[in-house]
C-alpha cells in the first residue's frame, strides 16, 4: 500500500536583516531539525531578509547571497527533505525575487516571483524584475546550470509529490501562478510570503490560502516572514497557514523565533478528489519542466507501506504490519481525524449544521409538496430517531407552506412494541401532527403469515418473515391510508441504514418522498437534540431527548419485560464505526486498510481486530445490499455523501466484495 502522507513544515527563522551568513546558518541548522519533513518552505527573500531595500543593490549582497545556496542545499543531501528558500537572483539585465527549489544536496530550481507589488506600502518594482515571462532558462549557481523560470515543478516520483510555488503577491492576484502549477500537476504549493501585518489582514490571508487549496485540490503550504524583519515602516508578524482542499491544517502567527508549524499532508485524498472533479482539467500543454528532487513520505517508508510478507509475495495488498506503521504515522504527527466525520466537534458549528441541514430537507419537501399539489403529509412514527427526524422536516415544511397538513401514523406491534416508544410517539404526534391515528398491526401480520404457512410467533434469530411482515404491514398502511387521504408518503430511513441494507425492502425502504434519504445516523441524533433545544417547547423538547436517549431498535423481535430486546448495533455494529467507514469509502475512496488505520486514530480506545471485523461486516453489507439502493424513491442530498442511485453512487448490484474483504 502505498504511503501518500507527506509531511511538511513552515519555518519562520530568527534571522538579521542583510546578514546572509547568520541567515543560511540559521536556515541550515532548521533544515537538519526538520529532516522528518519532506518539504519545508522558507519565508521570501530568507537568505537576506525582505526589507533590505536599496541594499539590493548591493553587488555584495547579491554573491553572498547566490553563494549560500549551494551551501544550504548540502544540508538536504540524504535527507528525503525538499527545501524551499527565498533569494534575490541576478540574471541577464534584471534582479528576481526566487524561490530556490533545493534537494538531493543540490540546486535543482529557481521559480521567479511574477507580480511585484508597487502600491501602498510597497514598492518592489524599485529592485525587482517580474518573472513572468521567463521560460525554459537556465542559470549558474554553484558551476551547475540550473533550470530558471515560472514553468518548472519539483517531482518526487515515488511518494508522487509534485511542489510548484509562488510568492506573496502570486497569490493575492485573479490569475495564480499556483493555479496554472496545479492544473499541470503539482499537488503542493509553497508560498514564500512577506506580508506585513495589518488589522483584518489576518484573516483575508487565511481564506485566500483555504480558498486556493479548496478550488486547486492541493496543499498550501504559506509562510510569512516574521517580527526580525526592519520594522522602520512595517511590522511582519510571521504568519504560517498550512491548508488542504480547503481545510485548515494549522496555522501561527506572532510565535516566538525560529517557529515551525507543521502538518501531515494526505496526497491520495488530494488526487481522489482531483479524478472525482471532472471539471478539474489537466493542462497537458507540456510547458511546465518537471525536476526531480527528493520529497520523502512520513515515516520515511519511501513511499511504500507494504512489510516485509507482503513484499516477498509481490502482492498488491497489505498485512497487519502496514496498518501498525500508518497508525504509528498518524499519532507521531498527532493528525486530526475526527472520531464523527459526518458531525462537527465545533459546538457552534454543528448546531449551524443541524440547522442548515433541516432547512435543505424541509425546502426539498416543500418544493415536492408544490410540484404534486398534494399537501397532505402521511407518515409513521415509531418513537425512534429516524421517524422523529422525518416529523420535525414535515413540521419545518409547514411553516414555509402553512396549508401543509401532517397525517401521522403509529402502528404498534403488540408484544413487540415497548410502551416507553409507543409514548414517545403518540406525545410527538400530539404536539406536531395535525391528524394522529393508532393503527395496531398484530391481527393483520399474524393473518398474513398465517396465509403464508408460517407460525404467528417469532422463530427466533434469522426468522425475517416474521421482522419484514411488520415492515412491509406498516409501510402498506401508510400506502393505502395516503390514497385515502390523498396524501404523500414521506420516508423516514436513513444514508447509515441504507448503507448497510438495514431496512425492509419494499417496506420502510419505500416512500413517495425520503427526507432523510442522505442524513447518516451518527447526524441524525445531533440534528433533533439540536431542534429539541432551541424550539421553544419545553414538551417537545423533552420527548425529543427522550427519543435521543432510546437504544436504536426496528422492535419487530418480542420485548423483554417491557424493555427493548432488538437492538440494531448489537447486530450490524456500531453506527459510529458504520458511518466512519462509509464516510471515507465513499468521501475519499480509502482502501479498507487505510480506512482501519484511520479509525484506531480516531478511536485509539479499540482494539485492532476490533476495527477489522466492524470493517469486515460494513463492506459485507455495503456490497450485498445495493439492490435496495439502486430503486430508492427521491429524497434530498443534503452533504458531500450520498447514496442516490440517480445521482452521486452508480454501483451494480452484483459487484464483488472479493477485493475489499482481501
Amino acid at each position: 500500500m502505498k504511503n501518500h502522507l507527506i509531511a511538511v513544515a513552515a519555518c519562520v527563522p530568527s534571522l538579521k536583516v542583510g546578514d546572509v551568513r547568520g541567515n543560511t546558518k540559521t536556515i541550515i541548522n532548521l533544515i537538519g531539525e526538520q529532516k522528518a519533513c519532506g518539504v519545508i518552505v522558507f519565508p521570501e527573500l530568507s537568505v537576506t531578509g525582505y526589507t533590505c531595500a536599496d541594499l539590493f543593490e548591493s553587488d555584495l549582497l547579491l554573491e553572498a547571497s547566490e553563494k549560500a545556496l549551494p551551501e544550504i542545499a548540502k544540508a538536504t543531501e540524504g535527507t528525503g527533505v525538499t527545501a524551499v528558500v527565498g533569494v534575490p537572483l541576478r540574471f541577464e539585465n534584471n534582479l528576481y525575487n526566487c524561490a530556490a527549489i533545493l534537494s538531493e544536496g543540490q540546486v535543482q530550481a529557481l521559480i521567479p516571483k511574477c507580480y511585484m507589488p508597487n502600491y501602498s506600502e510597497f514598492y518592489e518594482c524599485r529592485w525587482f524584475a517580474s518573472g513572468r515571462d521567463i521560460l525554459g532558462k537556465t542559470v549558474r549557481i554553484g558551476g551547475r546550470e540550473v533550470p530558471f523560470g515560472m514553468d518548472i515543478l519539483a517531482e518526487d516520483p515515488s511518494s508522487g509529490a509534485v511542489l510548484g510555488a509562488e510568492i506573496c503577491e502570486d497569490l493575492w492576484i485573479p490569475d495564480k501562478p499556483s493555479t496554472h502549477a496545479a492544473l499541470a500537476g503539482a499537488n503542493i504549493i509553497a508560498n514564500l510570503s512577506a506580508s506585513d501585518e495589518l488589522i483584518g489582514k489576518q484573516e483575508y490571508r487565511r481564506e485566500l490560502v483555504k480558498q486556493q487549496s479548496g478550488a486547486c485540490y492541493c496543499a498550501y503550504i504559506y509562510v510569512s516572514s516574521g517580527t526580525c524583519e526592519s520594522s522602520t515602516d512595517l511590522v511582519f508578524s510571521g504568519h504560517t497557514i498550512l491548508a488542504q482542499n480547503g481545510s485548515l491544517l494549522g496555522e501561527a502567527i506572532f510565535p516566538s523565533y525560529p517557529h515551525v508549524e507543521r502538518a501531515l499532508v494526505d496526497l491520495g485524498t488530494i488526487m481522489h478528489d482531483r479524478r472525482r472533479q471532472n471539471t478539474f482539467e489537466n493542462d497537458f500543454s507540456g510547458n511546465y519542466r518537471r525536476v526531480q528532487v527528493r520529497i520523502g513520505s512520513a515515516g520515511g517508508s519511501n513511499g511504500s507501506l507494504e512489510g516485509e510478507s507482503a513484499a516477498a509475495s509481490n502482492s498488491a495488498f497489505t498485512d497487519e504490519v502496514d496498518i501498525d506503521a500508518l497508525v504509528g504515522i498518524l499519532n507521531q504527527y498527532d493528525y486530526p481525524i475526527a472520531r464523527n466525520p459526518f458531525v462537527p466537534s465545533d459546538e457552534a458549528k454543528r448546531e449551524e449544521r443541524c440547522k442548515r441541514i433541516l432547512q435543505i430537507q424541509a425546502n426539498g419537501l416543500a418544493t415536492r409538496v408544490r410540484a404534486t399539489g398534494i399537501k397532505n403529509l402521511v407518515i409513521g412514527i415509531s418513537g425512534g430517531l429516524d421517524s422523529t427526524l422525518a416529523l420535525l422536516v414535515c413540521a419545518q415544511a409547514r411553516r414555509i407552506i402553512p396549508d401543509i397538513r401532517i397525517i401521522a401514523y403509529t402502528m404498534p406491534s403488540e408484544g413487540n412494541t415497548t410502551s416507553h416508544t409507543l409514548n414517545n410517539a403518540w406525545n410527538l404526534m400530539k404536539i406536531l401532527a395535525d391528524e394522529s391515528y393508532e393503527v395496531p398491526i398484530g391481527e393483520g401480520v399474524n393473518l398474513h403469515l398465517s396465509q403464508l404457512g408460517h407460525e404467528p410467533k417469532y422463530q427466533g434469530e434469522g426468522d425475517v418473515t416474521y421482522e419484514n411482515a411488520q415492515a412491509r404491514m406498516r409501510t402498506y398502511i401508510l400506502m393505502d391510508a395516503a390514497n385515502m387521504k390523498n396524501g404523500l408518503v414521506v420516508g423516514t430511513g436513513d444514508l447509515s441504514e441504507l448503507a448497510l441494507g438495514w431496512c425492509t425492502y419494499n417496506g420502510d425502504h419505500m416512500s413517495m418522498y425520503a427526507v432523510n434519504t442522505s442524513v447518516p445516523k451518527t447526524l441524525v441524533k445531533y440534528i433533533c437534540s439540536t431542534y429539541a433545544m432551541m424550539c421553544g417547547n419545553e414538551e417537545l423538547k423533552n420527548v425529543i431527548l427522550s427519543i435521543c436517549d432510546t437504544p436504536i431498535s426496528p422492535e419487530l423481535t418480542p420485548s423483554e419485560d417491557g424493555k427493548i430486546a432488538q437492538k440494531t448495533e448489537e447486530k450490524i455494529g456500531k453506527y459510529d464505526l458504520n458511518d466512519f467507514f462509509l464516510f471515507y469509502t465513499l468521501r475519499y475512496g480509502f482502501e479498507p486498510h487505510r480506512s482501519i488505520a484511520y479509525a484506531l486514530r480516531a478511536y485509539p480506545e479499540l482494539q485492532k481486530e476490533e476495527v477489522t471485523e466492524a470493517a469486515k461486516k460494513f463492506f459485507k453489507r455495503f456490497f450485498s445490499q445495493q439492490f435496495k439502493r439502486s430503486c430508492l424513491p427521491d429524497g434530498p442530498k443534503v452533504g458531500s455523501v450520498s447514496l442516490s442511485p440517480r445521482g452521486d453512487w452508480r454501483m451494480p448490484s452484483d459487484a464483488s466484495s472479493a477485493l475489499w474483504l482481501e
